[in-house]
């Protein structure tokens, strides 16, 4: 065995016996500085996951997020969590303005980057409970995981990175024994859906594609289940039929060269710029400039920061979908008619 493997074999049957000690004594009390009066919930709860089932006994204080997002859903119902992976390279707890006031002083502990968890880090925080929904945990990292705290993984039935963000929030919300509070939540958003929808009904008759483009000469068109195109299709758009015939169930997005540009040319595109260069190297594309899209100037080009809107509809939670549907909607909304 490595020495990190060691240590960490260590960390995790000293925190089992801390553990064990704890609860041969009175359960300890709820760390108000973490989870408020109004922010507790009903216990025991028995939540249905990717990799099983898992029962929450009591309040959980301390609270670790290893979806890229999943902080967001905990935030909303009113709990800060301890730890959390990084997504952006911005720290969850930086400068999206959904989150900041919610964060306040109280910064979380990186314990990892996208799927890759740091498990010193993750055991020396002591989590009551690890959430785990917008992400690609395997059965390997469940499994040691879960000798430090409950874990609550993805959920059932939807490939990895592919559950809307409904359902992430309805499990995150019966982890923390707020099942209730996360179905308001939910009402409260799918209304400012609605709203969009009833004031932009031209949305329902073009068809959108999200596309992005990390290096050149390549480009990604997201399918109907990556958070992007969640959000559009909440807006009312229609999936483009081309890309959707190209999807793959078990990937979030068709990858193309220039050639294919023609899987592009929907009735709105909608491209995220992610760095200064991309707008200009996706338009210097010979190819590109010959599209009905590019034409007809009902592309649109969005940023991932300043301000973050790519992010946002990246994002695509609770939390961010109020800020994504008042920066984006009038944008869209003046794209010219087809």
């Amino acid at each position: 065995m490595s020495d990190l493997g060691v240590r960490v074999k260590a960390i995790l049957t000293a925190l089992m016996m801390s553990l064990l000690v704890a609860g041969c004594g009175s359960s300890p009390s709820v760390d108000e500085t973490l989870v408020p009066p109004e922010a507790r919930g009903t216990f025991p709860v028995t939540v249905e996951h990717k990799y099983g089932s898992t029962t929450v006994e009591k309040q959980p204080s301390r609270i670790v997020t290893l979806g890229l997002s999943d902080h967001d859903a905990v935030l909303a119902l009113g709990i800060r969590p301890v730890g959390a992976v990084d997504w952006f390279k911005e720290r969850p707890y930086g400068k999206w303005p959904w989150t900041q006031a919610l964060w306040g002083d109280k910064q979380p502990e990186i314990v990892g980057e996208r799927d890759d968890y740091n498990l010193e880090k993750i055991a020396a925080l002591k989590p009551e409970l690890i959430l785990a929904q917008y992400s690609g945990m395997k059965k390997e990292q469940y499994d040691k995981l879960s000798q430090i705290a409950p874990v609550v993984a993805q959920p059932p039935k939807y490939e990895d990175y592919a559950a809307p963000w409904q359902e992430m929030t309805r499990m995150v919300g019966r982890a923390l024994g707020l099942a209730q509070k996360a179905e308001d939540l939910i009402k409260g958003i799918d209304a400012r859906f609605a709203k969009a929808r009833a004031e932009h009904p031209e949305f329902a008759k073009l068809s959108m594609v999200v596309a992005d483009t990390f290096e050149a000469g390549k480009f990604s068109a997201f399918t109907t289940t990556d958070p992007k195109m969640i959000f559009m299709t909440e807006l009312g758009f229609r999936p483009f039929e081309p890309v959707k015939a190209e999807s793959d169930p078990a990937k979030n997005v068709v990858e193309v060269t220039s050639e294919r540009f023609d899987l592009f040319d929907a009735d709105r595109l909608v491209w995220l710029n992610s760095d200064t260069g991309a707008e200009a190297r996706v338009r210097a594309d010979p190819v590109y400039g010959k599209l009905k899209v590019s034409a007809g100037k009902r592309d649109l080009f969005i940023t991932y920061d300043n301000p973050p809107v790519g992010a946002a509809i990246s994002f695509n939670t609770v939390l961010s979908i109020p800020y994504a549907i008042e920066q984006l909607v009038p944008k869209l909304a003046a794209v010219p008619a087809t």
